[in-house]
């Protein structure tokens, strides 16, 4: 049977590769809605392409550009916060949250509600709103499929286990491009050092998330609200190869682990097929070729990172999202040259001091939880770079 999907954030990377499996498998699904930031002009080709009945770009100054370039398409155009989570809550048997930031954050939401399956790429939604996230499919029964490579892989591990069957989850770290640097150079790291990932082509923030191992940080928060586990059952291990994408230990001492190239597509069509498997055009694990995989303790003296997102998730309220919130800050002040990259984690660290560590009750609390904490980031950087 045809699966019909809504793609939130088309254009971007993770909606790129969604339409590349679905164009390698046609029959199996149906695209009948398409948001977009601002790039009106991909949104428009890949309405073309697909067939998509309704598109919606974000920025509500681009409408009159979409409308004009999908005159005689038949497509709806739509445009602004509203009309993303309409797109959400549309006729979609899936859902994929693929929009940055927290703009996805009303969007998700309203699909969790509508009672949809959401494929999420989206980390802020459970970072910052987890509870609200989780406790809102309770209520709707809404299933979360993880797009995340590592959570997926996790997804994958845990298939027909009971929670009482696990030990603990382990999530694997490639470690970035300092995972072996001395202190020194960490000190002196410059932008174009800090985005060479070894394993992954991403975008820049990712990228310098990667190698403060914030990334991993956020994926613990993450994993925390997707599998139900607390925190001292979810460990960080890392693993320089990337070919490990995470494990699950059960109480009899089973570790199941899920191994794959690095290749987003390989977790995307998970998603797309799930509870079933597609073909990708990913490239075949070679071990024989690898020959080795090493794994080492992450160092959270040299990686500050790991043990402020840990403190915030144990602490619970509004401290995942001063993180979150201090953390992209901190990491934009860092690409401009504003800061050092070990200044960074000490943005975070300070903004963390600020949290009261009240739960929010909405996702309008989270945003201006958000704004208040990027204004106070935004002013400490100022002060001490004048």
């Amino acid at each position: 049977m045809t699966r019909k999907l809504a793609i939130l954030g088309a254009t971007g990377s993770i909606g790129t590769s969604t339409l590349d499996l679905i164009a390698r498998s046609p029959d199996r699904f149906e695209v009948t809605t398409v948001t977009a930031a601002t790039n009106v002009e991909a949104l428009a080709d890949i309405v073309r392409r697909t067939g998509a009945k309704l598109a919606v770009v974000a920025d509500e100054t681009r409408y009159t550009d979409l409308a004009e370039l999908l005159v005689g398409t038949g497509c709806r155009v739509a445009a602004g916060e509203d009309a993303l989570v309409e797109a959400a809550a549309s006729d979609a048997d899936l859902v994929i949250a693929a929009i940055v930031g927290c703009a996805g954050l009303r969007p998700v939401m309203g699909a969790v509600e509508a009672g949809k399956t959401v494929a999420l790429a989206n980390k802020e939604a459970l970072v910052t709103a987890g509870a609200l996230m989780t406790d809102a499919a309770d209520s709707s029964g809404a299933t979360l499929l993880p797009i995340d490579s590592e959570h997926n892989a996790i997804f994958q591990c845990l298939a027909g286990s009971r929670s009482a069957e696990i030990s603990r989850i382990i999530l694997t770290a490639s470690g970035g491009p300092f995972r072996a640097a001395s202190a020194a150079t960490m000190d002196a790291a410059t932008p174009a050092q800090a985005v060479a990932h070894p394993n992954w082509t991403m975008g820049a923030k990712i990228s310098v998330d990667s190698a403060t191992m914030m990334n991993k940080g956020l994926e613990l928060i993450e994993a925390h609200y997707l599998f139900g586990l607390p925190s001292g059952r979810i460990d960080i291990l890392v693993h320089p190869q990337s070919v490990v994408h995470s494990m699950v230990e059960f109480v009899d001492g089973s570790v199941l682990a899920q191994l794959g190239n690095a290749d987003m597509r390989i977790p995307i069509a998970y998603a797309l097929a799930w509870p079933e498997r597609m073909e990708t055009p990913a490239e075949k694990l070679d071990l024989a070729a690898i020959a080795r995989l090493d794994f080492e303790a992450a160092d959270l003296d040299r990686f500050p990172a790991l043990r402020l997102a840990r403190e915030a998730l144990e602490a619970g309220g509004d401290a995942p999202i001063v993180l979150n919130a201090a953390n992209e800050v901190a990491v934009a002040g860092f690409l401009a040259g504003k800061i050092a990259f070990p200044d960074i984690a000490r943005v975070v660290q300070e903004s963390l001091i600020g949290a009261d560590y009240d739960a929010p009750r909405s996702i309008g609390d989270v945003l201006e939880i958000d704004r208040m904490t990027r204004e106070r980031a935004e002013a400490m950087m100022k002060a001490s770079c004048p």
